[in-house]
């Protein structure tokens, strides 16, 4: 085949060193990284140069951030550049981080390069989806990056921005803008920049405030500020409460219980008396008592009842569990739409509007039926199929619209019909095995029935993560009953929960059970 394609001479427009300068911003919702570009922008302008950004959009709740590319060049003989719209790895200026482990991950794209890179970054942590949901500790290890940023970056600046952007009252971008400004990669003045923020007019003192503070501590002018304090945890002795149904069981525990007991006991039966009722809460005190006279018959006390201590959190989680009753419940309480107001900050004249996606499956409508009716049900795959096919189908449902509301409240207010339910008695049926296991076990070894007690970890959550986590307990505890009688069976039970904890396909669970049936 003949080409005929059209040749065209294009010689270049100018000498190969002359290049723009290219800035990556990786920043996450809300924390002003297109306000940022813009003013990057603005300010290339300003001083008559070409500039061009692009974005590439990130995930929301936190699993994946923005990232924005800006390149900017003073025109060649009147003639405008052509810039490219993708950073390139190895070819990228200025990289600025909103966050910590954002900074790490341009490091592993090869944006940052030590020939070239100025590496500007907050230091601060903001856990990604990934890391929250890890069913053990999934944080990820910040140590990696700052060894890396040493080897990676040509230069750097990192500090906690986002302690020094909410002390003075503005968001991260700001303090990014006044590194930039102290970094001295971009040819222009201090009063450049504050020109362009300026010219923002609401919210611009704030800003301005901001950057000048950043701008010092980039110089090494004014110490790092402090992060925000966090709030106190609960201490040994809660609030008394005005409730005398519930203060009557808080005296009983006190009078059942160990010193050593009382105070997660007592939190214990908070939480489970606020899952369902007062009844539901004398069942946890009258469960937590046996399990105690197993702790002493076991020399408990020898262990500062540590057996005690670990039932009485674990066996309010096992009773507490989430069913669908529960979620609507936690969904239409005033106080979680005060914490949400809270965490947006959001001002007096705004409204807030909250749209989730469910997902629910015939499973979690039949746990919330009789068990009778249910059992009926599940003997008919036919009918339970017809039936998933018009219930399994994912929604948006506007939380706080009075439609969507008024069911879910409804939905909330089933927790009456909650104890005669085929959840509840799987539920009920499966803690009482596995308090079993935990009584069996402290008789004969003391830690290994602690560390029974502590493989409920591994089951918490709502539908499919429920129950993944169901999935791997069962296996653990069928694990422990095969190496009851070793002297190390504590430390193998350990090793169980540990590894159902680090991974969620399993897989190093499904090893540690297979290394436990060679010598069992």
């Amino acid at each position: 085949m003949r080409d005929e394609t059209v040749k065209l001479a294009l010689p270049a427009a100018g000498d190969a060193t002359e290049r723009p300068i290219s800035l990556a911003i990786v920043a996450m919702g809300g924390q002003g990284g297109g306000v940022l570009t813009d003013w990057i922008v603005q300010l290339a302008e300003n001083h008559g140069w070409v500039a061009q950004s692009t974005s590439v959009p990130g995930v929301a709740q936190r699993t994946g951030a923005t990232i924005y590319y800006i390149e900017a060049m003073p025109p060649l003989d009147g003639r405008k550049p052509i810039l490219s719209l993708t950073p390139t790895p190895g070819d990228v200026d200025v990289v600025m981080a909103s966050e910590f482990m954002e900074a790490g991950r341009s490091i592993l794209r090869g944006l940052v390069t030590p020939d070239r890179t100025t590496l500007i970054a907050s230091n601060h942590r903001s856990f990604a989806i990934g890391e929250k949901i890890a069913p053990g500790n999934g944080i990820a290890d910040g140590s990696a990056v700052s060894g890396a940023i040493g080897v990676a970056a040509k230069n750097e600046i990192i500090f906690d921005m986002n302690a020094l952007s909410i002390a003075n009252g503005s968001v991260i971008s700001a303090a990014l803008f006044g590194a930039l400004a102290s970094s001295g990669v971009l040819p222009f003045t201090r009063e450049s920049y504050l020109d362009v923020i300026g010219a923002g007019g609401k919210g611009a003192k704030a800003s301005i405030q901001t950057f000048d503070a950043a701008f010092d501590r980039a110089q090494g002018k004014t110490p790092d500020v402090a992060p925000a304090a966090q709030p106190a945890k609960a201490t040994a002795a809660p609030a008394p409460v005005s409730d005398p149904q519930l203060a009557a069981l808080i005296t009983r525990m006190k009078q059942e219980l160990p010193q050593q007991a009382v105070a997660m006991a007592q939190a214990g039966l908070r939480k489970v008396v606020d899952f369902q009722d007062i009844a539901y809460g004398a069942e946890y005190l009258d469960i937590l008592k046996s399990l105690h006279a197993a702790d002493r018959a076991s020399n408990g006390a020898a262990h500062d009842f540590a057996f005690t201590q670990t039932a009485a959190k674990y066996l309010a989680n096992a009773m507490s569990y989430d069913d669908v009753i529960r979620v609507a419940d936690l969904k239409t309480r005033a106080t979680r739409r005060a914490r949400v107001e809270k965490e947006l900050e959001l001002a007096d004249n705004q409204l807030l509007q909250t749209t989730e996606f469910m997902h629910p499956r015939m499973e979690e409508v039949m746990g919330t039926l009789p068990a009778g009716l249910a059992r009926w049900l599940d003997a008919r795959p036919g009918l339970v199929g017809w039936l998933d096919r018009r219930i399994n189908i994912g929604r948006r449902v506007r939380t706080y619209s009075l439609p969507w509301f008024l069911a879910l409240y409804a939905v909330g207010g089933m927790r009456g019909m909650r104890r005669r339910s085929l959840r509840h008695a799987v539920e009920t049926a499966h803690r009482d095995e596995w308090l079993k296991v935990a009584t069996d076990a402290v008789a004969t070894n003391y830690q290994l029935g602690v560390e029974v007690l502590q493989c409920r970890r591994l089951v918490k959550g709502y539908s499919d993560t429920h129950s993944r986590g169901l999935s791997k307990f069962d296996k653990a505890l069928s694990a422990v009953k095969l190496i009851a009688r070793r002297d190390d069976a504590a430390d193998w039970a350990r090793r169980l929960r540990e590894a159902a904890l680090k991974d969620p396909a399993g897989k190093e669970l499904d090893g540690v059970i297979q290394t436990i049936k060679t010598f069992a």
